[in-house]
């Protein structure tokens, strides 16, 4: 017999605020209720609502002013949609042929993939580092980081390729049930070992795209790191003028 379970309360919250921009209740320009008043009305913490609206920003619904608010910007643009379809695609993305595995297996915790999963810097955790190529050459050098006991029990940590994504094959084994993922993307130079791998000059610049999975409860499961050299790179989006 199947058992519904309820959604998270951010989640909840979430929904609730993405529905009132969608139907005009919150018009695009218009503050949002404040924290207190959502705690209220959902019956929920502070961090539960804090989170909540750390989401809808990240995702491009609402934005923050500091000293005057989060206001309403309303449904994301199509390239903000791009985007994300990306990052799933990316998640999906099996180890076919085009995918050359360079490493796999424990390492310490490098610092970014620890602020991202909050963990210690000195925890053990599994790494998978790919590259990624298509006809114009090297497109993506991304790092997967998984928890060992969240590798434990899968292919994570094996030299082998995986045939479906990550969160696919993380579903099906761990019987997790992921809810959504955030993005971190900046710009610098690339190491001396990305230009090789990547095939660039270390004048180029590369993009870097940290990508955090969280389950249902808002806990962070895994990250990976992705490196992509914007020379064989271009985004293309369309939006609005208001």
């Amino acid at each position: 017999m199947a058992i519904n379970v309820p959604p998270p309360k951010y989640a909840v919250v979430v929904n609730a605020v993405q529905q009132r921009i969608e139907d005009g209740t919150y018009a695009p320009g218009t503050t949002i209720p404040s924290e207190t008043q959502l705690m209220a009305e959902f019956d929920t913490s502070r961090p539960t609502v804090v989170r909540a609206l750390g989401i809808l920003q990240q995702d491009g619904w609402i934005e923050s002013q500091q000293g005057k608010g989060r206001f309403v910007k309303g449904r994301p643009s199509p390239a903000a949609q791009q985007s994300a379809d990306r990052m799933l695609e990316l998640l999906d993305q099996g180890e076919e042929a085009d995918v050359t595995l360079l490493r796999v297996g424990a390492i310490m915790t490098p610092n970014r993939a620890a602020v991202a999963l909050e963990l210690e810097s000195d925890t053990p955790i599994i790494l998978r580092r790919r590259l990624v190529e298509s006809e114009v050459g090297p497109v993506e050098l991304s790092s997967l980081y998984v928890p060992v006991e969240l590798a434990a029990g899968t292919d994570i940590g094996r030299k082998a390729p995986l045939p479906d994504g990550v969160l696919q094959h993380l579903k099906a084994r761990k019987g997790i049930d992921f809810d959504h993922a955030t993005e971190r993307i900046s710009a610098r130079l690339p190491t001396a070992e990305e230009a090789e791998l990547l095939r660039i000059e270390d004048r180029d610049a590369v993009l870097t795209v940290l990508v955090t999975v969280f389950d249902r409860s808002g806990d962070p499961r895994f990250a990976v790191d992705v490196v992509i050299p914007a020379v064989r790179h271009e985004i293309e989006g369309s939006f609005p003028i208001r």
